[in-house]
């Protein structure tokens, strides 16, 4: 049962990826308008440069060709890293002609840095600051020349690149947080809070690509229900804790008899619904006596009591039983109701045992 929550997460993060991929060309498209802007305020001659313009207009060519043609569609990690890696050339480009590292544009090399962290994580954006790090003194080179690189630049380099450190730093590690707390939400968004199980929501939406798969694959599948006999007596006796701990109970029953490639759900109060990947009639009624076993097996302690649960399963298989995932879970729970009607229980209806 641990396959969906690590492949929907994946899923998740993949269209998040692509929506932050659609969002890049505003961001590029705005900092060409910042770096124009204070060019032809600051310096309209420089402005028009062709140089100047050569580096403006292929900046802004490269982003049309982003935008439209979309290269590396399929690719998001390496069309991000990409355009990273140019927004950095350009940056370093202008900051040759604008001034240098003495430019108010050098703040500007934090939009690459926030990017790769937002984007693609730790590894990413520590070679961002890396790469802007090592851009710093090549702007001074490019502008001043080697002798420039003196221990009064050294200094102030890092105080300039510190800032830039931590930045990334604070992002990535808030990055990770807001991550950690999507993934514990759309965990508990798909379980039972009182079993932690499947809820029908996800039940269903998982159910449906095995229906899916099993249907293109000409395979098959098993539906199981379960129902837990007398619980309401059980809650009526004892309390609904006492219920709620038989639940739970039946619950951890259910996950040890299924593997992970397998689906439980709680599917109503005293109810449960499993889908069995690739199990036939065999192994689905195999699967079925062992839950009764098992669940019989089991006693629910109740002040100096025992009682013991027990349990009807209806076993119904695809395609035997039906072509769509609806028919085939309709006949699992008339099954089910017909195993709680005519099977005789192996030791009464309701056993309570003193201590």
């Amino acid at each position: 049962m641990s396959r969906d929550p690590i492949e929907r997460g994946l899923e998740i993060e993949q269209a998040q990826l692509r929506g932050f991929a659609r969002s890049m060309a505003e961001v590029e498209w705005l900092l060409l308008i910042l770096v124009v802007l204070y060019l032809f305020i600051v310096n309209p001659s420089l402005a028009r440069s062709p140089s100047v313009l050569g580096v403006l207009l292929g900046f802004a060519a490269f982003v049309l060709l982003f935008r439209y043609a979309r290269p590396f569609a399929k690719r998001t990690h390496i069309k991000l890293g990409i355009e990273i890696l140019v927004m950095l050339a350009f940056l370093t480009a202008v900051l040759v002609f604008a001034g240098g590292v003495l430019s108010p544009l050098v703040n500007l090399y934090l939009l690459p840095i926030v990017t790769a962290a937002l984007a693609l994580g730790k590894r990413a954006v520590a070679l961002v600051v890396i790469l802007v790090c090592a851009c710093y003194p090549l702007v001074e080179v490019l502008t001043l020349g080697g002798t420039s690189l003196t221990r009064d630049f050294a200094i102030a380099a890092v105080g300039v690149l510190a800032p830039f450190v931590l930045v990334a730093f604070s992002t990535s590690l808030l990055v990770d947080n807001i991550n950690t707390a999507k993934h514990r939400i759309r965990a508990l968004s798909d379980r039972d809070e009182l079993t932690s199980l499947y809820n029908m929501r996800a039940f269903a939406r998982l159910a449906e690509q095995e229906h899916d798969k099993a249907s293109r694959t000409d395979g098959n599948y098993s539906i199981l229900m379960i129902d837990i006999e007398h619980l309401k007596t059980i809650n009526d006796t004892y309390g609904h804790d006492a219920g709620n701990r038989a639940v739970k109970l039946v619950a951890e029953a259910l996950g040890r008899l299924t593997r992970s490639t397998d689906l439980v759900a709680r599917y109503g109060g005293d109810e449960f619904i499993a889908l069995l990947s690739g199990a036939d009639k065999a192994v689905a009624e195999e699967v079925a006596q062992r839950i009764r076993n098992v669940v019989f097996a089991t006693t629910l302690e109740v002040d100096v009591k025992m009682v013991r649960l027990k349990v009807n399963v209806g076993a119904a298989t695809s395609p035997d039983n039906g072509s769509t995932l609806q028919v085939v879970m309709t006949a699992a729970d008339r099954l089910m109701y017909k195993d709680k009607e005519f099977r005789e229980p192996p030791k009464g209806k309701l056993i309570i045992q003193k201590r």
